[in-house]
This record gives C-alpha cells, structure tokens and sequence, in this order.
C-alpha cells in the first residue's frame, strides 16, 4: 500500500481536528472527520473547505489541488463508519475518560493493523493506551497548532507503544509532510512545556501595562522571527483551549508559571475565545480558519 491510498478517519471536529484532517486530505488521502455533532461536524468540514478555499485564493495550492482535497474529504457521526481506516486520530477534548472510552470502542471497529494516534500534549499517552486492548498499537501525535500550517509534530511513545507503530507512524507523519520530534511521555512534552509559561508571561505583560495587544505582537515577530505573535496565536489556538492546557499542567506540575493568569479566565467567561468566536485579543470578521 503506498502513502496515497491509506483511509484515515480523524475523531473530534473542532479547531485542531479538522485542520489535521485537512493535512491528511492534502496529502492524497481518503479522510473522514468524525463527531457525535452534526452542528460541530458541520463546522469542521465547513472550517476545512474554507481553508481550502483560502489557501487556493492565496496561490498556496492551485484550485484543483482544493478541490481535490476537498473530495478526499468526507464527514460522518457513526463510528462503525471508521472500520476501512489505517490510520486513526484521535483529536477530541483533552479528557482522559473519554479519550481511553473511544480507544476501547475502537478496539471493535477498526482493524488490528490500523494504527491509532491520539493527539495530547497534557495528557499521559501511557494513561489514554490504557483505555485499549491493543496499547502497543496506540502512539502519542501531538500536532502545533494550526495543525494544517505548522509542520511540527511530536511523537511520544506510551509504556507499551511497539517500536513497530513508531516507526509506521512516523513514516505517515513524513508523507503529510511533518517534521517529527521524537519526546518523553511527560506532561507538556516538549513544545507546551515551554510554549505555556511563555505565553502566559506575554498576558502578565500585557495586564502589567508593559505594552500592548499590537506592540508585543509587532515585537515578537519582529525580533523573536516567530511567524505570528502571541496574541495572534492565542486567538487561533482559542482562549478556551489555553486555559484548559494550563490549569491541566499546573495541576500536574505545580508550578505557577502554567497557571493561567486573570485576563485569560475573564476572556473565557466573556466568550471572547479567538478566531472561532470572532473576538479574543482581536476581533474578526470571518470566523472560519485563514488559508496559507
């Protein structure tokens, strides 16, 4: 079987699901994205060919390779409907019982071949595999977001992750074009252990007056290099999404440079939660995911 005709199935429609099923898409491959919802279905098929649409507007892909993405590209809310898939990613909310519960149903679904992916960078991979009767099988995948632009991912093993679904899986990750980095099963990883504090430190400056939403953007992409600034960062991840991340590893670390500051707990409970909501630090007028 070559790279281009593997079935994919991703679980969780939302931000990070459906740009990982836009990548896998992209890159030739029959993909579904799955959900329990069909409103959140709908908006992640919806957030996928805008994407699309987007990025073939922008000369990033031609309009055919859109289109054909987007016919690579389908949606269903039955998991059974999953059963053809090799690879399997699961990209649902960051909890743990839920996680291994869909792992466990997908032990009677999916073949012994298939490999399953579960995209966390709080969660124990080891803790997620446990979930499965087929743990060997299940490797840790946690995609920066926006998964369907940056090219990093990283790669943990769980306790009983084989050598053999490593190495398969990291050969999937160079097919869609990711670069891997290979990591401990530890809390954070490597990208968030130090991604959080940072961005954290940004929103302390910001509610101690150091500078502005704009000026510490403009500054960090200016002397930093970083293709866009915390807050425009912020706003694509979601409000939502960082405070979760957060308090999960504070709870774990206890260190307070993961708590999330004040500022970020108003945002959550204003509803001011980035790009999907169509304001957090900035405002939007399109809600659906940019094109590049």
């Amino acid at each position: 079987m070559t790279a281009r005709e593997l079935a994919v199935a991703v679980l969780g429609a939302g931000t990070m699901g459906a740009g990982i099923a836009v990548v896998a898409a992209r890159a030739g491959h029959r993909t579904i994205l799955r959900d329990v919802s069909e409103d959140a279905l709908e908006r992640g098929l919806e957030n996928a060919s805008g994407f699309l649409e987007k990025s073939a507007s922008l000369g990033k892909l031609t309009a055919e390779e859109a289109r054909a993405a987007r016919a690579n590209l389908t949606g269903r809310t039955d998991l059974a409907d999953l059963a053809p898939a090799d690879v399997v990613i699961e990209a649902v909310f960051e909890d743990l019982a839920l996680k291994q519960r869909l792992l466990g149903e997908l032990d009677d679904v999916i073949s012994d071949d298939a490999l399953v992916h579960t995209n966390t960078s709080t969660l124990s991979v080891t803790a997620i595999a446990a979930g499965s009767r087929r743990p060997d099988r299940v490797v840790g995948t946690h995609y920066c977001n926006p998964a369907q632009l940056m090219t990093l991912v990283e790669v943990a093993e769980g306790r009983h992750t084989s050598p053999q679904a490593t190495t398969r899986s990291r050969e999937f990750l160079d097919g869609v074009g990711k670069t891997t980095v290979l990591t401990k099963d530890r809390p954070g990883f490597i990208v968030n252990r130090f991604l959080i504090p940072w961005e954290n430190n940004c929103i302390r400056a910001l509610e101690e007056g150091h500078g502005t939403v704009e000026s510490i953007d403009r500054a960090v992409v200016g002397a930093l290099r970083h293709p866009m600034g915390p807050f425009q960062l912020l706003d694509v991840v979601g409000l939502d999404v960082h405070q979760a991340v957060s308090m999960r590893l504070y709870e774990q670390l206890h260190d307070p440079r993961f708590a999330p500051p004040p500022l970020v707990d108003r945002m959550a409970a204003a509803g001011d939660l980035g790009r999907k909501t169509g304001r957090g630090f900035y405002t939007y007028d399109n809600r659906r995911s940019f094109g590049a």
